[in-house]
């Protein structure tokens, strides 16, 4: 809903004068801290809460948890209210971990940290449990079940697996690529599948399927709908090679996380499908692939591609998701992928507390091959989601979406202008702007603009930062000597927020104009990439 009636902002002296901080002392502040969890079912309910003393409102919270002796950054985020007062919840998708927590409240420009709590995630107790469920070790990262997914890299020089080795390290699923939709790495995938299967199998292990695509190059939805059913052709004729689905077979999983249709000559992509022929594409392959094998197969992707190159979809949130998304620590008993810093990935599985319902997760491209029996360098580890009886049922073909508070489609939206600085053209105007949802809290997508009605500003640069409590600090350079009058724009290409507008006016100065920048002498020598860093190398 745009806010048309919203006040001009004139920048004056007084406002200036008024935004002023008032000193705030860290030493002069304590916080106390305390967690908790509430069994379910499903998942546990983890709070996290406490108050500051003396009361200080809008007082960034940060939880770490500690991890292999070293303190680490959860992602979550809150703001204390005018008591002092701060809580946050999260879900422990761990079954079996014991952690060590604090909280680290940012006062000024200083922190101070809280007393450590220790917890211990508790399962409910499981009902009906099968004899076959204490194969299922949940020997995984925060007492997850582990497994790990392979392709014809991971047999150099055809090098075979030591299946009965990745069983000793807890690995107690595999995910195999069958099949491609190019022929030339399709061949491959066929000459390993049924050796890597059997292999895994005799030694404990449960397998799945994965088949990589590639989408057509057009934009016809007839030709979209044609090819996704010829790819899931290709996959019920390869299930159907190895004998079909047996006991200890996972479903298969379409692989998409490419949506470029057209190459040239240099291997640079010059053609991208739209985010609704992908969407069409994956909704027919998908369809087509439960309706002829009974069972609904996963779709594997990474947070970044289902937000932008798909469209949310509830017949894609009818299918189980394997996500992809590195760099956060699954040891952790409620690290999932699926969120950001601060902000929310927008998919088909998106909650509005902004993680995802996926069902595996993996984890890191980086886990160490030979410490599973794997003969290359490098393996992908994944962890799933859920106890060893949900994990059986899977591998049975029984799966029922999880029920989440998904997030919201064009929640209407509330812009305000905090404070504005501009002084002289050498300097960024700088607008720090708050959007906040009808809940009261801040919107969790989206970005802001400024759009000027002065012929002045043609092409200014904009420089945009949201911090953890979810406010902008809007940069604008390139402005010439004059009076502006816009608006600054809230924009949510998400579709998961209403836009919202706010009208501002401001003056630039003439000032000292910039020293050029002296041209470089030397070209810097960039270090080798390394494709590993920051990643969990278990």
């Amino acid at each position: 809903m745009r806010n048309r009636s919203a006040p001009i902002l004139i920048l004056t002296a007084l406002l200036l004068i008024s935004t002023q901080s008032i000193p705030v002392f860290a030493a002069n502040f304590k916080s106390t801290f305390s967690l908790s969890q509430t069994p379910s079912p499903t998942e546990p309910l983890i709070t996290f809460h406490g108050v500051i003393k003396p009361a200080l409102k809008n007082a960034v919270v940060k939880i770490f948890v500690k991890l292999d002796e070293k303190w680490v950054d959860t992602r979550l985020r809150t703001n204390s209210t005018s008591s002092g007062a701060w809580k946050i919840e999260a879900n422990a998708t761990a079954l079996n971990a014991k952690v060590s927590y604090r909280a680290q409240v940012q006062v000024g420009k200083s922190t101070i940290n809280t007393p450590i709590k220790t917890l211990t995630v508790k399962q409910w107790p499981s009902i009906g449990e099968a004899d076959a469920a204490s194969l299922i070790a949940l020997a995984g990262p925060g007492g997850r079940i582990h497994g790990a997914d392979i392709s014809r890299w991971q047999h150099p020089n055809d090098k075979p697996i030591d299946f009965a080795k990745m069983y000793g390290a807890g690995i107690r699923f595999v995910m195999i690529k069958a099949s491609d939709a190019r022929d030339d790495a399709d061949i491959p995938s066929l000459k390993y599948l049924l050796i890597d299967r059997n292999a895994a199998q005799a030694a404990g292990i449960y397998t799945g399927f994965y088949h990589y695509a590639y989408l057509p190059n057009t934009a016809d939805p007839a030709l979209v709908i044609r090819d996704a059913k010829a790819q899931a052709q290709k996959v019920i004729w390869r299930l159907a090679s190895i004998g079909g689905y047996n006991t200890r077979d996972l479903t298969y999983a379409l692989d998409l996380e490419n949506n470029c249709i057209q190459m040239n000559k240099s291997k640079v992509c010059t053609k991208y499908a739209t985010r609704s022929n992908i969407t069409l594409w994956a909704e027919t392959w998908l369809a087509m692939v439960a309706e002829k094998t009974g069972r609904k197969p996963f779709l594997y992707s990474y947070s970044g591609f289902l937000e932008t190159a798909m469209n949310r979809s509830s017949i894609l949130r009818g299918y189980p998701l394997w996500m992809a998304q590195y760099a956060i620590n699954p040891a952790d008993p409620i690290a999932e992928p699926g969120r950001k810093i601060s902000g929310c990935y927008v998919n088909s599985w998106s909650t509005s507390n902004c993680t995802s319902l996926w069902q595996i997760w993996q984890y890191t491209s980086c886990g160490i091959a030979s410490k599973y029996g794997v003969p290359s360098n490098r393996l992908d580890l994944n962890v799933y989601r859920g106890d060893a009886n949900s994990f059986l049922k899977l591998a049975a073909g029984e799966w029922i979406p999880q029920v989440g508070d998904l997030l919201p489609i064009n929640e209407s939206s509330t812009m305000r202008i905090t404070a504005i600085k501009a002084t002289t053209i050498n300097k960024s105007v700088e607008v720090t702007v708050e959007v906040i949802r009808a809940t009261g809290t801040p919107v969790v997508t989206g970005t802001v603009v400024f759009r000027s009605d002065s012929e002045l500003a043609k092409k200014p640069v904009q420089t945009v930062v949201r911090d953890a409590a979810g406010v902008w600090v809007l940069s604008i350079d390139g402005l010439r000597a004059g009076s502006y009058t816009g608006k600054i724009v809230y924009v949510d290409q998400t579709g998961t927020h209403a836009q919202s507008e706010q009208m501002v006016q401001f003056i630039l100065e003439e000032g000292i104009a910039p020293s050029p920048k002296p041209s470089a002498t030397k070209k810097p020598v960039t270090p080798p990439t390394d494709g590993c860093k920051n990643q969990i190398k278990n």
